[in-house]
């Protein structure tokens, strides 16, 4: 059986001296938790401190004794909170087929290192979160389908159930609520009949809440992000992520001001332009301690459906360009994939002619170096 204890993950060696000797019996209430969802701005749009580097903080993570090799290394995250039973079937397909292995439909390999694992099932999400009123969050989820953890809701006023992408801190008994089919008559009526910006703002901006984007005040972080004024959300859905509300670019007319477009930032530095009703959940999307996990052993990720990856340098001369020769060489050429193209560097793969018109600011390139975590 095996038997877990909660460790700190310390970003240095200095930390792990400061903090002494490892103990194998720690509980919950010695941990550094996370910090859970604040938001970044006030009620009045004035912005505030943002906090620091996620990797300068203790990262709570569950480890366990070495009785196995495969424990040795192995590291996951404290989710204590998550339902353990089997998910809502009525809202899940089975997954089967013979997609499953990276093949098309004529049978080939068009995506690599893809192939068995464990029986799943697809959850059925709902990213664009149309019905109005107050639901309520049943329980926390796993999906194997994806990093982030999924959220059972029930609408009060029918009953009906679906899927959402949970945020951080998002626990059952929570109330979350959709404004993106307009704002409800009560809420305006609370105000005094009339929409105030900053008092619109401290009701409807809730951790889990689904609002159109202009709705949001500037520098909230946000996640489940659309680009258009149909549809669900399409930015930052995977586990930890989210995008900020940067500028809101606002054009002068005869009824008032109107919101024409929302600069947003995502999480690999790009600025881009999105439209200004498109759905964000306010808050981050849930499980953010899924980048520090490690797998202990192959077979877990075997077990995930990843089948092993092999170096180009270790294969033969006929099955890449880097095999051949004696000793670990690429054979003097440039870094390449198994068909030739370039794969460090800054290779531009984007036309001229296929303009992004909505990008603002292109992310960072690294021009090959590993970014840090």
């Amino acid at each position: 059986m095996l038997q877990p204890r909660i460790c700190r993950f310390q970003p240095s060696r200095l930390g792990k001296s400061l903090l002494g000797a490892r103990n194998y019996s720690q509980g919950f209430e010695q941990l550094i938790k996370p910090a859970s969802f604040a938001p970044t701005a006030s009620a009045d749009g004035a912005v505030l401190t943002a906090e620091g580097p996620r990797k300068e903080r203790f990262i709570p993570l569950r480890t366990y004794k070495p009785r196995t090799p495969g424990l040795r290394h192995l590291k996951r995250p404290v989710n204590d909170h998550l339902w353990k039973g089997r998910p809502f079937l009525k809202l899940t397909i089975a997954r089967k087929g013979q997609h499953l292995g990276g093949r098309n439909n004529t049978g080939r390999v068009t995506v690599r290192h893809r192939g068995g694992g464990h029986k799943r099932r697809i959850r059925i999400v709902d990213y664009k979160r149309y019905l109005p009123g107050k639901h309520i969050v049943d329980r926390i989820e796993y999906d194997p389908n994806r990093s982030a953890h999924l959220a059972l809701i029930t609408r009060v006023e029918t009953g009906e159930k679906s899927y959402i992408v949970a945020a951080d801190g998002m626990r059952a008994g929570d109330e979350v609520e959709s404004f993106r089919t307009g704002i409800p008559k009560d809420l305006i009526a609370s105000m005094g009949g009339t929409i105030d910006p900053g008092m619109l703002a401290a009701k409807t901006a809730a951790r889990g809440n689904c609002l159109p984007i202009h709705m949001v005040p500037l520098g909230s972080q946000v996640f489940n992000v659309g680009s258009k004024t149909q549809g669900g959300g399409v930015f930052c859905r995977s586990a930890g992520t989210y995008a900020i509300i940067v500028n809101k670019e606002e054009v002068e007319k005869a009824k008032g001001v109107e919101t024409k477009s929302v600069i947003i930032r995502l999480q690999s530095g790009e600025i881009r332009k999105v439209s200004p009703d498109a759905c964000c959940t306010i808050g981050v999307a849930s499980n953010i301690q899924k980048h520090f996990e490690s797998l202990g052993k192959a077979g877990r990720s075997r077990w995930l459906g990843r089948r092993p990856e092999v170096r180009g340098v270790a294969m033969n001369a006929a099955d890449h360009p880097h095999g051949g020769g004696r000793g670990k060489s690429k054979g003097r050429v440039h870094p390449v994939s198994p068909w030739g193209t370039p794969a460090k560097g800054g290779y531009k793969t984007r036309y001229k002619r296929n303009k992004h018109t909505f990008l603002v600011q292109d992310r960072p390139r690294n021009q090959g170096k590993r970014r840090p975590r």
